[in-house]
C-alpha cells in the first residue's frame, strides 16, 4: 500500500520497507496447499489449485511419485500492453507439487476429482502393483 500513497515525513522509508517486507511473494501465493486425510483403506489428498481450470491441471505417477502440475497463461497479451496495472496479484505461470506414494501404487489405483478449485485424490494404502516376493533356491 505504501507504493500507492506516499507519506511526507522522515519515517516513510521505514513504512515502505515493512510494507514490502510483509507482502507475500509470488512463490508463497502459488503454493498448492494440501490436506491429507487418512481413511481406513487409503489416503485422501485435497489440493487447492485456485484460479486453475480442470484442463490446466495434470496429475502423473512416476517411480512412486505422484505429481500435480498446474499451468495457466495470460489470455490476451495485447490488452496487457494497453492496461496500466497499479498492482497485480493474480498468479500467472506454473506450479507443481510431488508426493511419494510408493511403488506398489499404479495409475489405475488412484481416483481423482476436481471441484471448485480443489483436486481430491484417493490413494489406497495397498496398491495393485505389488510385486511377488521371490525366493532364491539354495543348493
Amino acid at each position: 500500500m505504501a507504493n500507492i500513497v506516499r507519506k511526507n515525513n522522515a519515517l516513510s522509508f521505514f513504512d515502505d520497507f515493512f510494507d514490502d517486507f510483509f507482502t507475500p511473494t509470488r512463490r508463497n501465493t502459488s503454493c498448492m496447499k494440501t490436506d491429507i486425510i487418512e481413511k481406513d483403506d487409503g489416503y485422501e489428498l485435497q489440493v487447492d489449485v485456485p484460479g486453475f481450470d480442470k484442463d490446466d491441471v495434470k496429475v502423473s505417477l512416476d517411480n512412486g511419485y505422484l505429481t500435480i502440475e498446474a499451468k495457466t497463461e495470460k489470455e490476451n497479451k495485447d490488452e496487457d500492453k494497453e492496461t496500466h496495472y497499479v498492482k497485480r496479484e493474480r498468479y500467472v505461470g506454473a506450479s507443481a507439487r510431488s508426493f511419494y506414494v510408493g511403488e506398489d501404487i499404479s495409475e489405475e489405483d488412484i481416483q481423482a476429482n476436481y471441484d471448485k478449485g480443489v483436486i481430491k485424490l484417493f490413494i489406497p494404502k495397498q496398491g495393485t502393483n505389488v510385486k511377488e516376493k521371490k525366493y532364491i533356491e539354495i543348493k
